[in-house]
């Protein structure tokens, strides 16, 4: 179906791609994976045709079948409805039976006008099109939970989460023998996601799937195919992401076992190419004066073989430094986050009181009375647009409560990570912006930033044309800044790779103090919760996990 051949990529002197070779089978779900700027989205790219290829070549088998492809960013037109973005320029059915209307008028006027008439079927035809393709998107928007919206809504109007939904309502509706998937679980609410997981399994074509979320890659995948961001290559392993864990984890046990053996083994030779040179040079000499004539003519002969020994030793000694060069374990990079001492809050940390939450009218939650106990690490979770982002808002003062009130104890100084990170400044450079929250000098601030993977120039790049995940993970170094003990985290993770997502985790079970969450990924929340706040039917349920 899908077949890569030594495909290479580079962007200037930067190469992000090298001979990469792999197939994707009908009914095989191929998760690609790699750290962030290792060329995932590159190579989905360079399969959808969207750039070419330095060098090699993509087949596919038959040479038309469908493709369909999701990007990681969701493109629309400006001001564009429902309507058109499901079934393309044309598919606006209001303007469509407009224009039908407008044109029936002039042909009463002009009944032999063969113009006309032509114009009239053309329209006619888009129509029964349009009417067509959304019969078939109707069950897709349903299934996404879609089908309130009205055709003429804006796509501009809807949440991170919906959109996400539309793009994948019209990717799945045009029928794909293959699909592309960029990132398709951002924004996805724990619903949505499992219903994308079933219908992924239940799919008769290939899918080349690239995801942070390591739950889905579980469930769905036969395989993973790895970018390596060193060698830019990649390589393939059967089964699903645990599956590639444990083959991996193999794979750098054994390479750190050698490598230790390795070590032991230039150690011994170092010890007895010196113990033979002290050997060689006592008998040259004779006596450690060097002052016994005797004794050196004794020894010179055999001292020219021992040199030759220890020459022999050194040799091998100089070929094993050569392959430890070689085949030294990669660790592959990853965030290292050091929260450092904070100030311990009060018992109680917050105290929600028949709080309701919302915009004038719209009320999302109401009458909620929770209270969040120190070094609680609390998950909420509920449907997209149930009003998540909207209690953080509140608790953080950026939105009025719309009835009752919350409480912070004592001491609380809490840090509000923001879903896009749109809280900080995109004039100021990574280094600008935390150096407002460190009284330190600029080496000691890029010390710090080097933590969180911002090295070399890198300090010196505006936060506006940072990516999403380097948002992600200036905003984390800024919460850490500044000494917070309350963190209200609004999808932490949904932008960084499974590297940082890993030591994200490791970071926040460090973390002393306390945490409220909005997260999706259900790995972390496994391994991260010990409360869980579910939003169902406009109030919230509590409860350990």
């Amino acid at each position: 179906m899908l077949t890569l051949n030594n495909i290479s990529k580079s962007y200037g002197i930067e190469t992000v791609l090298k001979d990469i070779r792999f197939t994707v089978n009908p009914g095989e779900r191929v998760g690609l994976v790699g750290p962030n700027g290792s060329g995932k989205s590159t190579l989905l790219r360079i399969i959808a045709g969207l750039e070419i290829p330095d060098s090699g070549t993509v087949v596919f088998n038959p040479s038309d079948l469908r493709m369909g492809y999701l990007p990681q960013g969701m493109v629309a037109v400006e001001g564009q409805n429902l309507g058109s973005y499901l079934v393309g320029g044309n598919g606006d059915l209001a303007n469509l039976n407009q224009y039908l209307e407008e044109l029936a008028g002039k042909i009463a006027g002009k009944p032999y006008d063969s113009g006309l008439q032509e114009e009239y079927d053309c329209v006619l035809a888009a129509l029964q099109d349009t009417i067509n393709q959304m019969v078939g998107i109707s069950r897709f928007l349903k299934a996404t939970r879609l089908e309130q919206f009205p055709l003429d809504t804006t796509v501009s109007t809807l949440s991170g989460g919906q959109k996400t939904r539309l793009a994948l309502t019209r990717l799945l509706a045009c029928q794909p023998q293959l699909l592309l998937l960029d990132e398709p679980t951002n924004h996805l609410d724990i619903a949505m996601l499992e219903w994308l997981e079933d219908w992924l399994l239940n799919f008769r074509g290939g899918v080349l799937v690239v995801s942070h979320d390591r739950a889905i890659l579980d469930t769905i995948c036969t395989g993973i195919v790895e970018l390596n961001p060193v060698t830019h290559n990649a390589r393939s392993f059967a089964g699903g992401y645990s599956d590639y864990l444990v083959q991996k984890q193999g794979e750098l046990e054994k390479m750190h076992q050698d490598y230790s053996d390795q070590r032991e083994e230039i150690a011994r030779l170092r010890k007895a190419a010196a113990h033979i040179r002290g050997l060689a040079a006592f008998r040259k000499g004779g006596k450690a004066d060097g002052g016994d004539k005797f004794a050196r003519g004794f020894f010179g002969d055999r001292s020219r073989g021992t040199t030759g020994r220890a020459r022999n030793i050194e040799t091998r000694l100089d070929t094993l430094l050569n392959e430890e060069r070689l085949r030294k374990p990669h660790e592959t990079w990853q965030m290292r986050v050091d929260f450092g001492g904070i100030p311990e809050s009060g018992k109680v940390v917050l105290s929600l009181e028949d709080l309701s939450v919302g915009y004038g009218n719209n009320i999302l939650l109401q009458a909620v009375n929770l209270t969040l106990i120190y070094k609680w690490r609390v998950v909420l979770v509920g449907e997209n647009g149930c009003g998540k982002t909207s209690l953080l808002r509140t608790i953080t003062g950026e939105i009025p409560a719309l009835n009752g009130n919350f409480r912070l104890g004592s001491n609380v100084r809490p840090g509000y990570m923001a879903q896009e990170q749109e809280d900080l400044d995109p004039a100021l450079t990574v280094l600008q912006t935390a150096a407002q929250y460190r009284s330190q000098s600029d080496t000691d601030v890029r010390a710090f930033l080097h933590k969180f993977l911002f090295s070399g120039d890198d300090v010196f790049v505006p936060v506006g044309s940072l990516s999403y995940g380097e948002r992600a993970r200036l905003s984390l170094a800024c919460l850490v800044a500044r000494g917070c003990n309350l963190l209200l985290l609004d999808e932490p993770i949904n932008h960084l790779d499974i590297p940082s997502r890993v030591r994200f985790e490791q970071a926040l079970r460090g973390f002393e103090g306390s945490i409220l969450a909005v997260v999706h990924d259900r790995y972390f929340i496994s391994g991260f919760a010990t409360h869980l706040w579910e939003i169902v039917d406009g109030t919230i349920r509590s409860r350990e996990f």
